[in-house]
């Protein structure tokens, strides 16, 4: 073997071991999720999934961006940052709620913000802290954090 074909095989060694590395200690793609545990917004035919915070306020300028569009189903996961300390009572709340969709509006537009409880029921309870085990084992850790298009994208 000469040197250029062992440049070579070593250069493709090491492409395979890097994306090796990149398909296993990547976040789990969308179909490792359990969409039955998100709140469903929109019927459009582009799937978003999103991990959210409700007090995070570059989630609340994607909320109104995907409130805007028709061409779009969102599955909305929260993800309460510790820097929000009304985060997750507003999350449970939402979760609470029947009409879920209703609830994530109004508290991502701001009109909740002057509410000083927020009611929730251990079912809400329950269901933030699925989805926040969900976010765990998918390596999500910042908000926002969107899975779409099989691409992962963080921020807005």
């Amino acid at each position: 073997m000469n040197g250029r074909e062992w440049f070579t095989a070593c250069f493709r060694g090491m492409v395979a071991v890097a994306a090796a590395l990149l398909l296993c200690a990547g976040p789990a793609s969308a179909s490792d999720i359990d969409l039955s545990k998100a709140i469903v917004i929109g019927s459009g035919p582009k799937t978003v999934i999103e991990f959210t915070d409700p007090d995070c306020p570059f989630c609340r300028q994607a909320a109104k961006y995907f409130a805007a569009r028709s061409d779009t189903t969102q599955y909305v996961f929260f993800l309460p940052l510790p820097r929000h300390p009304k985060a997750r009572e507003k999350a449970r709340y939402i979760l609470s709620q029947h009409d879920k969709a209703r609830a994530y509006h109004d508290v991502m537009s701001g009109r909740l913000d002057g509410q000083q409880a927020f009611a929730a029921t251990p079912a809400g309870i329950r269901l933030q802290e699925e989805q926040q085990e969900i976010a765990r084992k998918n390596k999500v850790t910042s908000t926002p954090t969107f899975m779409l298009f099989g691409r992962i994208i963080e921020g807005f």
